[in-house]
């Protein structure tokens, strides 16, 4: 559906000017051109088109408004025409002419004549005229709507316009419209008229923007030009594609790292458990912890692998606990956790660091969590460096519900679910055996079977499940689903689906499918579960044809790009979330396969028939290793065209009829039963007829298809799932177009070009465009019958999707300035990349096209074509971007074959157009043709219009010239051993081929060459040819003089037409030298700087071409130069080179280098350095600076490279290459004199910046001008105040006080009267180097934290307050500035006077700077004025040789550069001390050899990769410097993954001979040779040398004494006096006290020091060092000076390259010989243990559940016993004597625990020192938590004792004991209450009650009882002192407890037993009974006495 605007004229017009109008329709603007000086009548004679989603309501408007064109100002409105579109619904074309109305509504004499016309919805068209509007050009090609892939203008599209008319004025007035709109439009909607020149180059756009004038927001420019490629301006051609070599599939090397720290809630009790981790199918355990449900290990694993991508992100990391495993037995699995490495990979970082993985048993699904695993699991690739967060003391109480191992977005209570893959049935199967044992068969059995047994085998999340086996068949059919039961959502993010093949030997998959769940499902609120299909899915992988031994089975199991279809199989997937609760469900994990239920055949889409049409324009570059046999291509979708292999022919399946379909559907091509139909028989033609190749050069053949183009088609039948790639497509082409944008913008921004904002602008208002238009189209056909519920719910999620990135797109749009570009452009990326995602549609329905080359019918190379970029709409967006278009295809060799080098040779370059579409919409087919042709039909098809041609004529044909301008390239492939290469350059046009000059022995060729390709014949119409030349191959060669020239990279160019009848003129010609990015492979290997014209030859012959002026280069022979309007403009420039020395050169030839020169060059010019006479002696040049004088283009861009090579100057006047660098980019080394107009010193700002946040707002000005900045020692944290202006001239006062009460308060301390007891300050004596580390280490990781939410709006802040100032400082160096004062505050919160007062007090100590990387990193690799470069001999490597550029660095040349316009402004050589030798490298030191004392301090390691067996390392360092080596191999540090060394070692070392410092670990071994783990290389020189004062770091304050003594020999003051002379700096003046003045700052402080008797001096050296650490505010010279500092440097290991092995924190000192010496060194090493004694006394239990029934009474009771230990040392645990039989629960025990144990305060870790086991060498100390555990037990004779409950408390923090029973709650434990928190190591002495835990049945904790105890700390001293006894001996022996008397042993006293037995129990019933028994007693006498009482009574007796 389209409306469509035929715009005519408008006349009446008044005045004269630049007429341009706008027609609207809902909402979506169109501009035309603008007509220039009209006078009354303006011919606009141009169409608008609207493709419509919706059909059109009669009441809707169309708007069209005239202006008057203004370039400057906004255009002025001349009159507007609305129209109510009822007529045009109703007829569908109307013609109009009617006058305009104004602003008011009257109306005005102007008039409009146009033409409207609406297509309806079945694409039929209204009745059209022969004459209608669109002229001559057929209503097919009108209605091509093919979509353009990228063109250069967002806004434009060509409209028609008289040819010869200049085309820059069409492109301004789209670049205006779409600026005026506010909207860009994509270039589709306006049809594009044939003869129409419509290019506009990037060259244009520079004189278009001028041309342009201001008024212009060139938004909507596109500046691509990373190669020509990128943009394109037609719509008739697609881009190729550059990058040839397929990369999935190449094995690469991985390292998953994961440490096990330790274990919690363990559900089961007293258990021993392991925890095993595996990776894959490798396995390593942790060792076992006894009698523990909270063990803990910190045990560190690593596992490395060499699989391609693919495989490695599928393996599965499986954590799980094991209890009681043992050599016998393998142990019961308490809980398991897995996920893939994928999802690891994914995280930022690549890893989870401190995270608690949840433990779940999936054997039991239906009980919960088993406990967690705490650990950092990472998964580095080669070059992936991983941060580690540092690794200090990590005493922090876990939060471990917040710290789950669980991507971002993953609920923490994961469900149990059922995963149900449903497997219906396969088509299109491949044979799988030979048909000779078919025959065989046949002979024996008589029947003929299909040859191959299929079944389908599904992997998810490491299990597998398969389905049945159905023998022999092509078409099997299942209807079976698996089964998987896993926790929802899953860690596993892909499903592997495989069908196989059942064979007696072995099973070989047939093809294999991915599912990635995260394509089928959405977590977000509005989400759904993963479902997909029923749906087709289909399978690619090697070849059909069978062979024994297939050499690309790889591709079948699913690695690489597969090279032909092999079968294609119905499936569906459902989730159903599991309730765990009920109780029929079966609670086992186990896959489980059952029947599915069938479904319908059409329910994955109704069967259609499809046409795919293609021609063949041109093959070119077929590699002549081919051979010259004749060729032929094919082109095969699914089955169909494929001849050789295709079906098997035995069995010819039936096609299945469907009810009400009367078509038969054909599913085998070629069958007899062709469809007879509209176009009579049209029988498939596949493959193009054999013709022999030609030779176009040394290197390739080409076929000569001349004027006649072979074409084929195929008619396919497949389930009609359109909507689903349209949907795809509309996604993807929004996509393309941001990707353009963005490329444009970083191209911008890289070349420096104006305004990259403003196209960041437009790009993202083209993204929203776009997405509105997605939501527009993408409604349509809801009610399809086989639409699954994964279309449904993805389209909805689709709409969602784009709807909110439209809005964030114009959100951003608004925000988008010219500081924020950078970050802008990211977030793009990041739509970008949701954007690919979206458009990845995980339900196939049509296959993939490939086209293959044969040669005597064998498949030689191949291309492959993805089916949704063919697919043909009415709907311009819902094309495929290479429908109808002419696509250059790279046919590469299939599987591993096409790796390597093989992969980068072209096999053949084709040209070809393709079309797919239904067949009903056939006659769209040959619309995006170049045109000029005539079609040649099959004998059948003769006279029948819509029957397809087998090979089309070309009538017309162009005859043209290409002239390549070939200036240079830079930063080519290293080719030959010398490191260097002989390069020329071979451009292919068509079938001509021609090639530069060679080059020899460079990477930087200057060929500065014209190449002319004449008599190049074009087939097709001019004007397409104009828009759309043919692209240029360009591939660079290294010559070699014997054999083949070596290949080293491509890449491809549009060039610029100038067709005969145009002017060869600015602004198009001549065309400027642009930039193309080289490839090799996928890789990029250089630049090219070039320019392509493309010149038709007119009537006139070559006459009429510009001609070729410039002259011939006599010495060059016949070659031509490039023309001077092309040739970059030339400057005087002077290159000022530093020769410094020469460093560590490797031997050459064998022999060493002993006289080696430096040679510098570029363009042509160049200059010797001086010769070192001895390497050995003196690697350093004797003259020091030399320059030459070079003429380099004005654009710096154009730059050519500097190269530097080393000869080394043999006898008899021989010369060797050492090695080369070329300094690619001279940028960085180009002088700018400063700009003396601006004021001065940079530095102000930053200055302020940090004084400001320093002085919180106290600053007040003083009338000298200073502005006096005071600063505290302890200021609390506040936000950034707002800024103070320095003028230059004013003086800054930093002013430094201690307050009085810090003095005050310090008196007190050394009296001894500490008021406060909680957090007293540290006594000195105690403090020592390791105080001072890891209170530095805890504020840098306050820093991180605080840097985590607030870090983001600093930066912002800090850009936007700078932004007025002229100041060059980096927004980024002051947030750094802003941030470390930040530090330093938090560090000093004290008592500030701030209204805030400080959170927590944090004793004072004094601290330094721990860099978390190296040094270099952070102050700029310390080339502050030297440099080094790297010198480079040999090959390049590529990827699979391993070999690293490493590997190729010879040596090292130090120096710098000096690029300047001559001449320089005087004023410069005028300064004061300039010397004329130094030229521009004044006061650099002198390079004579300099001895200097170099003190290595190394702190500790981490993270080493193990080295043993079992999965440790016994580390010792090893430290090289020049012939010094030192093994400190005697103190190695056994089975210690992180070891602290704490070691210095001093060496004297002389400048410049040894320089290069090694410090390595290595691993010791009691047996063979010791093992390099890693090691790390320093370059002292640069730090010795350099301004940062790297030689010994500036401590944060000075004293003279105690653990944070002055290092360095020389004193702050001398330092500052030394600093100020060298830099010529006034000052500093010192005085009055505690006051110095440095060029115009001043600042003041403290002025006396305390020594060690605590006698106070005066002394400046406090604010010296204040000085020293602000240096960088000092104007002009300041710089950072390194502060006291460790740093953190990566240990590299040369066998695994770029994965790091560990890292080693360090720093180095270093002091000249010559100065006095520095006192002894730090001691650094390691803190001995405290040893303490912790005693534990039991007084009571209470409350204990009784476990045991009484034999007798069946009576509850207890035999209570008490166990106790510290964490890691329970082979020492203790036992209390049995409390037996209490009934009550209580027990009484007065037991004393003795537990002695080495202590680490500053790490709060007990350290324990034991041999692993039997055989181990020696000892290994292990690090664990101070915890005690103390468990009740129930003693049993007989069998094992029962356990009742426990509690562990960590002795740092443990809830303070109830004071009694009552009080004593479980809360008390589980943290549920506020309890307060003791440190026994403060208290010293607690005693409470405390609850013991047990857990229930139902996991859940539950009170078992209450323990009394008493905890008493002693240090060792203390112990020895007053010694007690254990349980209650002597000494201080406890008093016996006071027990009932039913604690004993029944057995030992019966009558006692049973004398409390009955009497207590049974006291008042036997009393009772008693009682009764009298009473009894008493009535039997009475009873029995009675008759004689009576007889006597009677009778009287």
């Amino acid at each position: 559906m389209a409306l469509l605007i035929h715009l005519k004229t408008v006349s009446e017009l008044r005045g004269r000017g630049d007429r341009i109008a706008k027609v609207t329709f809902r909402g979506q603007s169109f501009y035309s051109r603008v007509l220039e000086n009209c006078e009354d009548v303006a011919d606009f004679d141009e169409t608008f088109r609207w493709p419509v989603a919706s059909s059109i309501d009669r009441n809707e408007m169309l708007e069209i408004q005239v202006f008057n064109y203004s370039k400057v100002f906004s255009n002025k409105l001349i009159g507007t025409f609305r129209m109510v579109l009822q007529k045009v619904v109703e007829e569908s074309h109307v013609e109009v002419t009617d006058t305009l109305i104004d602003d008011n509504n009257a109306i005005i004499k102007t008039s409009l004549c146009m033409e409207v016309q609406y297509q309806a919805t079945d694409g039929t068209v209204g009745s059209w005229d022969d004459g209608d509007f669109l002229g001559d050009e057929s209503l097919q090609e009108e209605e091509k709507d093919s979509q353009e892939t990228d063109g250069l203008l967002p806004g434009s599209r060509a409209s028609s316009r008289p040819p010869g008319e200049k085309s820059f004025r069409r492109a301004g007035r789209s670049v205006f419209s779409a600026m005026k709109l506010g909207k860009n439009r994509s270039h589709k909607e306006e049809p594009q008229r044939p003869d129409e020149p419509a290019v506009l180059e990037m060259e244009d756009l520079d004189h278009l923007a001028i041309r342009l004038a201001d008024g212009l927001d060139p938004d909507s420019v596109s500046l691509a030009s990373v190669t020509a490629l990128t943009t394109n301006v037609s719509n008739k051609r697609s881009k190729p594609d550059i990058k040839m070599e397929p990369s999935a599939g190449r094995p690469m090397d991985y390292q998953v790292s994961i440490t096990v720290i330790e274990a919690r809630q363990l559900v089961g009790l007293n258990m021993d458990p392991v925890v095993c981790v595996e990776v894959g199918d490798d396995k390593k355990y942790t060792s076992m912890k006894e009698s523990t449900n909270c063990p803990y290990y910190n045990e560190y694993f690593v596992f490395d692998f060499h699989v391609s991508p693919d495989v490695m992100f599928d393996k599965i990391i499986k954590i799980s606990v094991i209890h009681s495993k043992n050599l016998l037995r393998s142990g019961t699995l308490v809980g398991s956790f897995k996920m893939d490495v994928g999802t690891v990979y994914s995280q930022p970082e690549h890893q989870f660091h401190h995270k608690w993985a949840i433990l779940s048993d999936p054997d039991d699904i239906s009980s919960g969590l088993k406990g967690y695993v705490k650990c950092d699991v990472a998964v580095v690739g080669k070059g992936d460096n991983i941060k580690t967060p540092h690794k200090a003391n990590e005493t922090d109480e876990d939060d471990i519900e917040g710290n789950l191992l669980l991507p971002e977005g993953v609920p923490p209570e994961r469900q149990w679910a059922r995963f149900y893959v449903k497997i219906y049935r396969a088509e299109g199967l491949p044979r799988m055996n030979t048909s000779l044992m078919a025959n065989v068969k046949k002979a024996f059995i008589g029947e003929n079977k299909d040859l191959v047994d299929p079944y389908v085998q599904v992997f998810f999340a490491g299990q597998k499940g398969k389905t049945s086996v159905q023998k022999s068949s092509y078409e099997p059919l299942w209807n079976e689903q698996v089964v998987f039961t896993d926790l929802f959502p899953p860690l596993c993010k892909r499903m592997k689906v495989q069908i196989r093949d059942s064979d007696k030997v072995n099973d070989v998959a047939i093809g294999t499918h991915f599912i990635d769940l995260r394509k089928i499902s959405n977590d977000g609120d509005k989400g759904f579960l993963p479902t997909l299909g029923p749906a087709w899915v289909n399978m690619y992988g090697s070849t059909r044809n069978y062979t024994l031994l297939d050499e690309h089975q790889d591709l079948n199991e699913g690695l690489g790009e597969g090279v032909s279809f092999r079968a294609r199989l119905l499936l569906g997937l459902a989730v159903e979330i599991l309730d765990t609760s009920n109780p029929e469900l079966t609670s086992s994990t186990e896959v489980q396969v059952e029947q599915a239920t069938p479904i319908s055949e059409s329910c994955a889409g109704k069967m259609e028939e499809f046409f795919l049409f293609g021609a063949f324009l041109e093959a070119s570059m077929i590699d002549r290793r081919n051979g010259d046999k004749p060729i032929t291509f094919e082109v095969t979708i699914g089955n169909y065209g494929n001849e050789v292999d295709g079906l098997s022919r035995p069995q010819r399946p039936r096609p299945r009829k469907e009810p009400g379909d009367e078509e038969e559907l054909d599913l085998i091509q070629n069958a007899s039963d062709d469809e007879a139909g509209d176009a009579g028989d049209l029988a498939s033609v596949s493959s193009t007829p054999p013709v022999r190749p030609q030779v176009t050069d040394r290197n390739y053949f080409h076929l000569p298809y001349l004027e006649r183009k072979p074409c084929i088609y195929i008619k396919s039948w497949w389930p009609d799932q359109r909507r689903r790639l349209y949907n795809a497509n509309i996604v993807d082409h929004i996509a393309d177009k941001l990707e353009e944008g963005l490329n444009d913008v970083q191209e911008m921004i890289k070349t420096e070009k104006s305004y990259p904002e403003r196209r960041l602008r437009g790009v993202l208002e083209e993204l929203s465009c776009g997405c509105c238009r997605f939501l527009s189209l993408a409604d349509k056909d809801q009610g399809h019958s086989s639409r699954t519920r994964l279309d449904r719910e993805r389209l909805k999620s689709c709409m969602r999707e784009l709807e909110s990135m439209g809005q964030q797109a114009r959100t951003l749009r608004a925000q988008v300035k010219r500081h924020t570009v950078r970050d802008k452009l990211r977030l793009c990326q990041n739509f970008l990349q949701k954007l690919r995602f979206l458009a990845d549609e995980p339900q196939h329905s049509i296959p993939d096209i490939f086209i293959w080359m044969m040669i005597n019918n064998k498949r030689v190379a191949y291309a492959r074509v993805p089916s949704k970029d063919l697919l043909f709409s009415i709907v311009e967006e819902e094309t495929g971007k290479d429908c109808a278009k002419v696509k250059t295809l790279f046919l590469k060799l299939p599987g591993k074959r096409g790796f390597g080098s093989a992969g980068w040779t072209v096999q053949a370059k084709v040209e070809l157009y393709l079309w797919l579409g239904l067949s009903k919409q056939r006659k769209e087919f040959l619309c995006g043709l170049p045109c000029g042709f005539e079609e040649v039909k099959a004998a059948q098809g003769l006279g029948l219009h819509a029957f397809p041609p087998v090979s089309l004529v070309y009538t017309k044909k162009q005859v043209f010239q290409l002239r390549a301008h070939m200036y240079q390239a830079r930063s080519l492939f290293a080719a030959d051993s010398s490191g260097l290469s002989d390069p020329f350059a071979r451009v292919f046009f068509i079938n001509q081929s021609q090639c530069t000059e060679v080059l020899n022995e460079t990477l930087c060729p200057t060929w500065d060459q014209m190449l002319v390709f004449d008599n190049l014949e074009l087939y097709g119409e001019a004007h397409e040819l104009r828009d759309d030349p043919p692209i240029i191959v360009i591939e660079i060669y290294d010559q070699d003089s014997m054999g083949k020239a070596d290949f080293m990279g491509r890449t491809f160019a549009k060039p610029l037409v100038k067709m005969a009848d145009e002017a060869y003129c600015p602004p198009r010609f001549p065309p400027q030298l642009e930039y193309y990015q080289i490839y090799r492979g996928n890789a990029t290997a250089g630049d090219l700087l070039a320019a392509f014209e493309l010149l038709q030859i007119g009537p006139a012959g070559k006459a009429d071409l510009p001609p070729i002026n410039g002259p011939v280069d006599v010495d060059r022979g016949p070659i031509m130069p490039v023309p001077v309007g092309i040739r970059p403009v030339l400057s005087k420039y002077r290159v000022e080179v530093l020769f410094w020395g020469l460093r560590d050169l490797k031997r050459v030839n064998l022999a060493q280098v002993d006289r080696p020169r430096v040679d510098i060059e570029c363009a042509g010019k160049g200059v010797q350095s001086s010769l070192i006479h001895n390497y050995k002696k003196n690697p350093n040049f004797n003259t020091l600076v030399k320059w030459f004088e070079v003429d380099l283009p004005e654009n710096e861009l154009l730059h050519p490279p500097l190269n530097i090579r080393v000869v080394d100057c043999r006898a008899f006047g021989r010369y060797t290459l050492v090695g080369s660098h070329a300094v690619s980019s001279l940028r960085r080394f180009i002088y700018r004199p400063p700009d003396r107009s601006a004021p001065s010193w940079n530095t102000t700002v930053r200055l302020l910046r940090r004084c400001h946040v320093l002085c919180n707002g106290g600053s007040s000005c003083h009338s000298t001008g200073e502005v006096v900045v005071t600063m505290e020692p302890e200021v609390p944290i506040k936000k950034l105040e707002t800024m103070v202006k320095l003028d230059a001239t004013s003086e800054a006062v930093v002013k430094v006080d201690v307050a009085e009460e810090e003095k005050e308060k310090k008196k007190k301390k050394k009296k001894g009267t500490a008021e406060e007891p909680e957090e007293e300050e540290p006594d000195e004596s105690m403090l020592d180097w390791w105080s001072k580390y890891f209170a530095s280490i805890d504020t840098m990781k306050e820093k991180l934290r605080q840097q985590e939410p607030s870090g983001i709006d600093l930066e912002e802040e800090e850009v936007d307050n700078t932004e007025g100032l002229k100041g060059s400082v980096k927004g980024k160096e002051k947030a750094r500035a802003a941030k470390e004062e930040k530090k330093k505050k938090t560090q000093s919160s004290g008592s500030g006077q701030g209204s805030e007062a400080p959170e927590k007090k944090k004793p004072k100590i004094d601290e330094l700077k721990v860099y978390p990387k190296e040094l270099e990193s952070e102050f700029d690799n310390f080339e502050d004025w030297l440099h080094t470069f790297n010198l480079l001999r040999g090959k390049t490597g590529d990827d699979e040789d391993g070999s690293t550029e490493e590997e190729r660095i010879v040596g090292r040349f130090k120096g710098s550069l000096c690029v300047y316009k001559v001449p320089l402004p005087e004023d410069v050589s005028r300064e004061a001390g300039y010397d004329s030798t130094y030229g521009m490298f004044q006061g650099i030191p002198s390079n004579d050899p300099i001895n200097v004392l170099v003190r290595v301090y190394v702190v500790r390691a981490t993270d080493l990769h193990p080295a043993d067996i079992n999965g440790k390392a016994d580390p010792y360092i090893a430290i090289r410097l020049g012939k010094t080596d030192i093994r400190d191999k005697e103190n190695y540090i056994s089975k210690q993954l992180n070891p602290v060394f704490g070691k210095s070692f001093d060496i004297e070392a002389s400048f410049p001979m040894e320089s290069m410092l090694t410090v390595a670990v290595y691993d010791w071994d009691l047996v063979g040779t010791d093992d390099l783990i890693g090691e790390t290389k320093i370059d002292l020189e640069n730090r010795f040398y350099s301004k940062h004062r790297a030689t010994c770091g500036i401590a944060q304050t000075y004293s003279t004494h105690g653990y944070n003594i002055w290092r360095d020999p020389m004193k702050p003051s001398q330092i500052l006096t030394r600093l100020c002379k060298d830099s010529k700096v006034d000052g500093p003046h010192f005085g009055p006290p505690g006051r110095v003045k440095v060029a115009n700052r001043v600042f003041t402080g403290p002025s006396e020091i305390e020594d060690e008797n605590g006698q106070r001096k005066p002394t400046d050296e406090h604010v010296a060092l204040l000085a020293l650490r602000h240096w960088e505010d000092i104007p002009r010279t300041g710089c950072r000076l390194v502060p006291e500092h460790v740093e953190t440097r990566p240990l590299l290991n040369p066998d695994k390259p770029g994965i790091e092995q560990g890292r080693l924190e360090l720093w180095v000192d270093m002091f000249p010989m010559d100065m006095p010496a520095p006192g002894t060194p730090l001691d650094i090493s390691p803190r001995k243990p405290k040893k303490y004694e912790l005693r534990v006394i039991i007084w009571n239990t209470d409350e204990v559940v009784l476990e045991d029934d009484d034999f007798f009474t069946g009576e509850k009771s207890s035999d209570i016993f008490v166990r106790g230990w510290l964490k890691g040392q329970q082979e020492d645990k203790q036992d209390t004597d049995v409390h037996y039989h209490s009934l009550t629960g209580e027990g009484n025990f007065n037991w004393r625990y003795l537990f002695p144990f080495d202590y680490l305060a500053a790490e709060e870790k007990i350290v324990i020192s034991k041999k692993e086991s039997m055989f181990s060498w020696d000892e290994t100390e292990y690090k664990i938590p101070a915890r005690l555990t103390l468990q009740i037990w129930d003693a049993d004779h007989f069998s094992a004792d029962d356990f009742l409950g426990a509690i562990e408390l960590d002795l740092n923090r443990f809830p303070r004991g109830a004071k009694t029973a009552k009080q004593c709650s479980m809360e008390m434990a589980t943290g549920e209450v506020d309890v307060p928190l003791v440190s026994i190591f403060k208290q010293k002495r607690v005693k409470g009650w405390w609850p013991l835990l047990a857990r229930n049945e139902n996991d859940e904790f539950e009170l078992t009882g209450k323990v009394e105890a008493e905890l008493h700390l002693l240090t060792a001293e203390e112990a020895e002192k007053n010694p007690v006894g254990l349980a209650r001996n002597e000494p201080d022996p406890l008093e016996k407890p006071n027990r009932p008397d039913t604690a004993f042993v029944w057995f030992l006293n019966p009558l006692k037993s049973i004398q409390y037995l009955i009497c207590t129990r049974y006291k008042w019933l036997i009393i009772k009974i008693v009682l009764a028994l009298l009473g009894l007693l008493m009535l039997g006498l009475f009873l029995y006495s009675l008759p004689g009482y009576m007889v006597k009574k009677l009778l009287g007796a």
